[in-house]
């Protein structure tokens, strides 16, 4: 008899921000202060998903609850702000 175990799949938002010194900051929002770097986004995202195993491994070691991911991520539009317009 063959046993199959599944493991469970935990998904998150990971935010990528260009450094301008060069590289990439990764921040996974859902887990408070799980931030990291990669020097290229190949980089980056091994070194996101190494955050995100290492947070996950420290709260079952704790034996806490895993958050689940943000509900949804957006872009929010604002117009440039001219220094010649006045906002009093």
């Amino acid at each position: 008899m063959v046993h199959l175990y599944y493991m469970k799949i935990h998904h998150y938002t990971a935010i990528f921000q260009n450094e301008p010194e060069g590289g990439y900051t990764v921040v996974i929002p859902a887990l408070k202060g799980c931030v990291t770097y990669g020097e290229t986004i190949e980089k980056a995202v091994l070194a996101g998903r190494e955050a995100i195993e290492s947070y996950l491994g420290s709260l079952a070691k704790d034996d806490e609850e895993i958050p689940p991911d943000v509900s949804f991520v957006s872009t929010i539009d604002v117009p440039e702000i001219s220094p010649s317009v006045s906002y009093a």
